[in-house]
């Protein structure tokens, strides 16, 4: 399972601990660097040899004592938490093998059944009864369709028997009939989901205006239990019901074939957030699974599998130890541990969906990508079309475009177009969208202050950059600089780089006054570190783990270099012989098993967004 050091083990990290932790990091005890390996003799293969049978058989026996522990509790109702996680023992080896053998046994006509159980099974077993929220959802998505579908037909009867003179009105009426059930729908969803995941947070509030305004009366906080991915499904629902409403969708009359389209297992924790009429139909057709489908799925699993478990699980010590004990570092620490946040978060969700997209694709599914280079984003704007995708398109879709035409709103662009120029014009109503979308998103990504400060910063950088663009535009005309110049565009990635890392900071620090506190500190008392014993002791890592963490993103890196050019590695990958395609895969989990973050001394860690 992909695993992080223990506080009571976080600081023998060094090569010396090899027995003690299944990597094997480039130290002492690795053949590269151990004396007898330095020539190319017999003894230095011998102690080659020896030492990846050695390494080979603490991988195993520490996989084996996690997979134990897993596995002892996986098959009680809510109590296979290890299931959340896609590189864990309890999926990889036997939940997923399980469900594909049983998916390939069956036959065509009973694969989506057997698919649509799996789903209800995965539910069951990370959340136990809390499945009913899941199916609750499928039967309101369900019976809302038919609603507005049975209005949307008694429109088109009533339109053929109406005078032409009234067809406006009756449109009109249909209209507000529809817009009061979606209404109805959004109050229940969303209800439900405040209730669970914001009740605490604005009681809490409340108690603290009422105790500044020294009125005595205090509110009970109250404490729900919530289902995993509920902030995920509930907007895919939502989706659902708008789309019916607008006519996009047509109401799917098979409750099955909803129910299977909202549960699908592997994006149930973490999204991606799919439309209806992106994947319902893929899921309900049941393909068989195919060769090149299993190859290039299991290859994008193993992709993903490397980003989670060698670079963002590594770096969880440091990041940890430095955002729960900020006060003992100075402010090149700090900005050192908001940089490997950033990545740890990255590498983590990233990988997380290269996972879900990979299963997805061995079941004959194609999802939409939550990633694209985000860190190659010449704007904070572009960064956001470009990082969790399907959620920034969710929004705008459903926030922003439906604020911004709001009759008040376009009656604001018409007359300040005219004042102010085509540009300035449309900004004041997209101001106020744009204001309502972050807010959304940040109090999406959970019940905090510092959640919501983290939308706030992102709506005032996306605004400013939308007011000064012509301004900079005039400038660069002026000083003959060529925005699509190498060096001007690398400055712009660099720029847009360091206010995401800001902004991260914010978002994973315990709470926004520790934040702000860590951002001051970071800004008055930033000096490079120093990086000796102490501070690796400190920090919960060593210069070996840095190492691996580098070469890990230098191939990252690579790979995204590639797909930012409009070539997939994939495809390129295909194209080369058998004995290189298999050679290259296998070199990839001899990577993961040595350089892997797990066994004993570590504790799991949780995939980061199936928090929000």
């Amino acid at each position: 399972a992909s695993t992080e050091p223990s506080m009571t083990e976080q600081h023998t990290c060094s090569a010396a601990a090899l027995p003690e932790r299944a990597f094997l990091p480039a130290g002492p005890q690795c053949p590269g660097r151990h004396p007898e390996s330095g020539a190319a003799g017999s003894a230095g293969a011998l102690f080659c040899a020896r030492a990846l049978v050695a390494q080979a058989a603490a991988v195993c026996k520490y996989t084996q004592e996690a997979a134990d522990m897993e596995l002892s509790s996986l098959f009680l109702a809510g109590k296979g938490s290890a299931l959340t996680s896609f590189f864990s023992t309890a999926f990889l080896v036997v939940f997923l093998p399980f469900c594909l053998v049983v998916y390939s046994l069956m036959p065509r006509r009973g694969k989506k059944y057997f698919l649509l159980a799996a789903d209800c099974a995965f539910f069951w077993l990370i959340s136990g009864k809390l499945l009913v929220y899941l199916l609750l959802t499928a039967l309101s998505m369900h019976y809302f369709g038919l609603w507005l579908d049975k209005i949307q037909s008694e429109t088109k009867l009533l339109l053929a028997q109406t005078e032409k003179a009234e067809r406006k009105t009756v449109r009109k009426r249909q209209q507000a009939v529809q817009h009061r059930i979606l209404l109805l729908a959004v109050i229940l969803h969303i209800g439900v989901l405040f209730v669970l995941k914001y009740s605490g947070f604005a009681a809490t509030n409340v108690n603290t205006l009422l105790a500044h305004l020294h009125i005595p009366v205090q509110l009970a906080i109250p404490k729900y239990v919530m289902p995993i991915g509920i902030s995920f499904f509930t907007l895919q629902a939502l989706s659902y019901i708008v789309d019916v409403q607008r006519g996009v969708t047509k109401a799917d009359t098979n409750l099955l074939r909803l129910t299977l389209f909202i549960s699908f297992f592997p994006q149930i924790v973490e999204g991606p957030i799919c439309r209806y009429d992106q994947t319902a139909q893929q899921l309900w057709d049941a393909k068989p699974i195919t060769y090149e489908n299993l190859t290039l799925g299991l290859q994008r699993i193993a992709y993903g599998m490397m980003k989670k478990v060698i670079i963002a699980d590594r770096l969880n010590p440091l990041v940890r130890n430095v955002f729960n004990n900020y006060t003992d570092f100075d402010g090149g620490v700090i900005a050192l541990a908001a940089v490997c946040y950033t990545v740890q978060l990255y590498m983590d969700f990233s990988g997380s969906m290269d996972a879900v997209t990979g299963t997805a694709q061995i079941l004959g599914v194609t999802m939409p990508e939550n990633f694209r280079q985000p860190f190659f984003s010449k704007t904070i704007s572009e960064f956001w079309k470009r990082w969790h995708i399907t959620l920034g398109t969710w929004f705008k879709d459903y926030v922003f475009y439906p604020v911004v035409t709001l009759k008040p709103l376009e009656k604001l662009t018409s007359a300040a177009r005219k004042r102010l120029g085509n540009h300035y014009g449309p900004l004041l109503a997209s101001a106020v969208a744009l204001f309502c979308v972050w807010f959304c998103n940040g109090l999406w990504h959970g019940a905090a202050w510092s959640y919501l400060f983290f939308g706030m910063y992102h709506f005032v950088l996306i605004l400013g950059g939308n007011i000064i663009a012509p301004p900079v535009r005039a400038v660069n005309a002026r000083l003959h600089i060529r925005a699509e110049s190498f060096p001007y565009r690398l400055l712009q990635m660099l720029r847009t780089t360091v206010l995401v890392i800001i902004g991260e900071l914010f978002f994973r620090a315990n709470g926004l006054r520790a934040g702000m506190q860590m951002f001051r500190t970071m800004v008055t008392g930033f000096a490079f570190p120093v990086f000796d014993d102490a501070l690796f002791k400190a920090l919960g890592i060593d210069k070996f783990d840095l190492m691996i963490v580098a070469v890990t993103l230098l191939i990252v890196f690579v790979v995204s270099v590639i797909n930012e050019k409009g070539k997939s590695v994939r495809t390129l990958l295909a194209q080369r012989p058998a004995a290189v395609r298999w050679a290259v895969f296998y070199a990839l989990i001899l990577f993961i098993i040595v350089f892997g973050a797990y066994g004993k001394g570590y504790i799991p860690v949780d995939p980061m967004y199936a928090n929000f």
